[in-house]
């Protein structure tokens, strides 16, 4: 695609600002639809529901994996001088941040993306916890948590793996991604039947997984096409919190891809809550809502996790994941695996009691016979 009239109409920074949040907002108005959120799908598996909020997660996930691959198989895109790619990634980091932030996306009940989501759909809960990630993230991206950032993420590397590419240590052709992409879509399509996926649900899931394609194909696109240049990349949630974050001290670079993606999906994830009934002021005072501190110190481990495992569920679960990046993949186990931890030991007691509770009652309310 020629993005040269555009970019001599409106300049290069705000093409990019402007393809950030059509992206953003191709994201927010599919996940506030769908309701589309990493930390349901794990539940659905480790309490045993009914999977289809993992339905929903597993088809935005193959089809960012599939896409991204035809566009690397074809030529499209390039990965190579990425940053997944072009230096060594931190798998220590990836491993503790990992579990810093499905830890913390399991205490704010939803990973950034989510929590973005919810923010414009009225929730003040997840307006401060977004902010408490945005500032935590900006000292771990550029601040005082830098240096306990770099120790941990010291210990081990893909250096010490021989690189990062996950086809590469398989041995095998670019056009394997293809085939493990046509898979993953198959499985997930299994899933969204067995469960019988709301339309909403499995467009949804559809249009997170074709926004990281877009994320991917629009910056490799222009990189080719600008004077100054850029890195090809994609959707991430946590770094343009904290980059926000750094703009706001007047100590960060100008306004970019990040704000883009930010405002974008804000916006249009709000639009989509007005136009279909979803919006509602949700506070802290609501019946069976967790204390601020357990939301504060959610925000916290998602603030230093997500950075320190260089993204979110989005940015390393979906971004990385989606170019076969091994820190990224180990990332994502790493935030599955903290998530399900938390829920085993913080929030399935009390839903255990309440539900032995709710069936006592139940028996004790039945009449004799």
């Amino acid at each position: 695609m020629d993005f040269v009239p555009l970019i001599e109409a409106i300049g290069e920074p705000n093409t990019i600002i402007l393809g950030g949040a059509v992206i953003g907002g191709l994201f927010g108005f599919a996940a506030q639809r769908s309701e589309f959120c990493t930390r349901s799908a794990v539940l659905d598996v480790v309490r045993g529901r009914d999977l289809k909020a993992l339905a929903t997660w597993a088809i935005g996930f193959a089809v960012a994996v599939l896409g991204v691959q035809l566009l690397l198989s074809y030529g499209y895109i390039d990965a190579r001088e990425t940053r997944f790619f072009s230096t060594a990634q931190s798998l220590s980091g990836a491993i503790v941040g990992g579990l810093a932030f499905g830890v913390g996306m399991v205490l704010t009940r939803g990973c950034v993306s989510r929590l973005l989501v919810l923010s414009a759909s009225g929730n003040l809960r997840a307006i401060y916890v977004s902010l408490v990630v945005a500032l935590v993230g900006f000292a771990t991206y550029a601040g005082v948590l830098v240096p306990l950032r770099d120790l941990v993420g010291s210990f081990w590397s893909t250096s010490a793996i021989g690189g990062n590419d996950l086809l590469a240590h398989l041995g095998t052709a670019q056009e394997t991604g293809i085939v493990v992409g046509g898979v993953l879509l198959a499985a997930a399509f299994v899933i969204a039947t067995k469960v019988r996926l709301s339309f909403w649900k499995l467009i949804g899931g559809v249009g997170v997984g074709l926004s990281i394609v877009a994320g991917w194909y629009f910056t490799y696109t222009l990189s080719l096409q600008v004077f100054d240049p850029i890195q090809a990349e994609s959707l991430s949630f946590i770094r343009p919190l904290a980059t926000t974050g750094a703009m706001a001290t007047a100590s960060g670079d100008p306004a970019g891809l990040d704000q883009g993606v930010l405002v974008g999906a804000l916006v249009a994830a709000f639009l989509a809550s007005v136009l279909f009934g979803g919006f509602r002021i949700r506070t802290f005072s609501e019946e069976g809502t967790p204390s601020l501190l357990r939301y504060t110190v959610g925000g916290v481990l998602m603030g230093f996790g997500g950075i320190l495992a260089v993204g979110c569920t989005i940015g390393a679960g979906f971004t990385g994941v989606s170019v076969l990046a091994v820190s990224s993949l180990i990332g994502l186990a790493s935030m599955i695996s903290g998530a399900a931890i938390a829920d085993r030991f913080v929030d399935r007691p009390t839903v255990e009691t309440t539900t032995r509770n709710v069936s006592t009652s139940t028996v004790e309310a039945k009449p004799a016979r």
